[in-house]
């Protein structure tokens, strides 16, 4: 499976990023709708994929919550100001794509729930992103090339955009485009798509420490000497500089997500062991 990633290379050369990959498909930041909509490239435009996206969000920002069961009755009258006259085919081909995803867990005559995670499912899966980032690094700094840096730069710009206006959703998107995109660069589809894949499961958790404003202004800084570090194509700081990153990512949100009332399937399941926090990650 191509990563479409590689597509946003054909704007690199533009100051401004108007095509933000994200999840296997290309997002077009949706400028006359509230911050965090996005719309999806007229060629990836059919109602599964845009109902899949809004269903996405919703599960990312907390608005189904982890274990829910997803009525497609109830979704469907909410989808209805993205979608006019949402039928039932393509909502159920939009949590199938989800389901693909990890988002969605489905099952026979008990229908859609979000998938709920416990922390140590996380932590596990967070361990493996950074274990691949840290084997992308010095591979992308080794083949990265001058055009492909300009459209991460493009990114980062637009990174920096969604965060001035306090766009957190849009700011979430695109930060996560940056680190799949300094993955792809190292030039191995197998790695980039298992990488994509495990971004995709735990993308709800992944986005919970946002919420902290302390945490989404050190982000910030720490992607702009990600950036430089990259430009200056050192493989080995490169990986030290990510997994620092992520530490501090995971640091925050460990703390929100354990935070969430016990109700939650994916904090009140006990955490059977409790690793020090030097040696956990997030990819923030």
């Amino acid at each position: 499976m191509q990563s479409v990633l590689f597509l946003a290379f054909l704007h690199a050369t533009t100051k401004q990023c108007q095509h933000i990959p994200c999840n296997n498909q290309i997002y077009i930041p949706d400028t006359s709708s509230p911050p965090g909509h996005f719309m999806t490239h007229t060629e990836h435009g059919n109602r599964s994929q845009v109902a899949a996206q809004r269903l996405r969000q919703m599960i990312v920002a907390g608005e189904l919550a982890p274990g829910q069961r997803i009525s497609e009755r109830e979704i469907g009258t909410q989808l209805v100001g993205h979608l006019d006259g949402l039928s039932r085919t393509p909502l159920r081909e939009a949590l199938k794509i989800l389901a693909a995803e990890g988002l969605v867990t489905i099952a026979p005559n008990r229908g859609a729930t979000v998938t709920a995670l416990s922390i140590d499912e996380v932590e596990e899966a967070l361990d493996l992103l950074v274990g691949l980032e840290g084997l992308a690094a010095e591979a992308t700094c080794a083949r990265i090339g001058d055009a492909e840096i300009a459209a991460i730069e493009a990114l980062h710009e637009a990174m920096h955009a969604a965060y001035r206006a306090e766009q957190l959703m849009d700011y979430f998107e695109i930060n996560q485009a940056i680190h799949q995109h300094i993955v792809d660069a190292a030039g191995n589809r197998v790695l980039s798509r298992i990488y994509a894949a495990e971004c995709a499961r735990i993308r709800r958790y992944r986005y919970a420490g946002n919420h902290r404003h302390e945490r989404w202004e050190r982000a910030i800084a720490e992607h702009d000497q990600i950036l430089a570090v990259l430009k200056e194509r050192n493989g080995t700081l490169l990986r030290e500089l990510l997994r620092a990153h992520h530490q501090n990512g995971w640091q925050v949100s460990r703390r929100v997500v354990a935070a969430t009332p016990a109700s939650d399937p994916a904090t009140s399941k006990s955490s059977s062991r409790r690793r020090a926090a030097t040696k956990t990650n997030a990819p923030e």
